[in-house]
Formats: structure tokens, sequence, C-alpha cells
């Protein structure tokens, strides 16, 4: 499910630099905005990386193989995802209301995302871990 989402903020990122007014940010902000979309395309790479896994390695007999790699790659990809969502918010938050905003955003989505999708699932692995 996360791979829809991560590639609509994608095709999202590479038309933000053809608007009319885009020549008018900051260079943090061109910073921001570069880092957003190279994470991004990261995520995104981490995603799709399963899919041609099993396409290159079909009727081998790498399913274990897939299932393992394809865990590790789909955690990577989330949390890169993390970091580019938070970077997105980072940058629009401050094209619209400055930098305290912006640091104080960015902190409270960069915990919202630490909690959910690390933090919370860690805590669920160990409570199973100590029930087996």
């Amino acid at each position: 499910m996360a791979l829809p989402g991560v590639q609509v903020l994608f095709g999202f990122l590479l038309a933000v630099p053809f608007q009319q007014n885009f020549t008018e940010v900051t260079d943090f902000q061109r910073t921001v905005y570069f880092i957003t979309l190279v994470l991004t395309a990261i995520s995104t790479a981490l995603f799709i990386a399963p899919t041609a896994f099993h396409r290159f390695t079909f009727r081998l007999q790498q399913k274990d193989r897939l299932v393992k790699l394809g865990n590790r790659f789909a955690i990577a990809g989330i949390a890169v995802l993390g970091a580019a969502m938070t970077c997105a918010v980072t940058l629009i938050t401050d094209v619209l209301y400055g930098a305290v905003a912006t640091a104080i955003t960015a902190g409270l989505i960069l915990t919202m995302f630490v909690t959910f999708w690390l933090l919370i699932p860690l805590h669920g692995r160990q409570e199973a871990d100590s029930e087996n």
C-alpha cells in the first residue's frame, strides 16, 4: 500500500521545479526539495526492488530469499518514506509559515513517524517474542 503513495509524492515532486514560482524559493527550500526528491526516489526503488528480484529469479526456487529480502526492502522503504514525507512537510511549512513553525511541525511529524512506524511495531515485536 505504501508504493502508490510514494509514487504520487514522487510524481508531484518531479513537477515542482517547472512551476513558475519555483525560482523564488530560498536556498534552504531548494535543498530540502532536493533531499525530498532523492529520498522519494530511494523509497520508490526500495519498494519496487522485491518485484525486480522476483522477476529475475522466477522459478529458481528463491521464494524464501525473496520473502526475507522483500521484508528488509519494505522496512527500509518505510523508513526512507517517513524521512521524505517529513522533508515534504518541512518544505511546505517553510514556504507557508517560516522557520519557527517549520521547526515545530517537522519535529512533530518526525516524532509521529518514529512512534507509529518504528516504536509501536518494535514494541509489538518485542511482546510477540516474549510470548514465544
